[in-house]
């Protein structure tokens, strides 16, 4: 069995990755902390009125602001994508899945990339109920994905 890298091996590999991506994951590391944080203190609700405006998955301005994006967008949220779940891995909390989405999506909104953060619950095993968040932008899988088949979107962040 194959043990991790250590951390001389894994600051080599930080090292060799060139400037741009290591300040992205930097960045991303940064918001997935701000976004973890966020969600233990503050409400939700609270929250939410920060992220966008919530709709119904089928709101029309779900459609648009995924149809949205040209090709140096799509290349931004690739990049964005990698470096929010690379950093993930290595942070030394918790990032799942709504965070993942929400650090995205503020890295994406820095940039002029717009984004859609959707929600999903799906009948749980070991818990009531299962949530998943997943974003896209400029038709590029930010985070979340592969999305489970069991999932039913059930509203989404403009």
């Amino acid at each position: 069995m194959r043990r991790p890298p250590g951390i001389a091996a894994r600051l080599q590999r930080f090292a060799e990755i060139g400037a741009r991506r290591r300040g992205l994951l930097v960045e991303a590391a940064f918001w997935l902390l701000v976004a973890r944080v966020a969600l233990l203190v503050i409400p939700f609700p609270r929250l939410a009125a920060r992220i966008g405006d919530f709709v119904a998955p089928s709101d029309d301005r779900v459609t648009t602001a995924l149809q949205r994006g040209s090709a140096d967008d799509a290349q931004v949220a690739a990049e964005i994508g990698w470096a929010t779940v690379a950093a993930a891995r290595h942070v030394p909390f918790k990032a799942v899945c709504l965070p993942q989405a929400m650090a995205a999506r503020i890295m994406l909104r820095h940039r002029g990339v717009a984004s859609v953060l959707h929600f999903g619950a799906a009948k749980g095993k070991e818990k009531p109920i299962d949530a998943h968040a997943w974003l896209d932008a400029a038709g590029v899988e930010v985070t979340g994905y592969p999305v489970a088949a069991h999932f039913a979107e059930v509203a989404c962040f403009v």
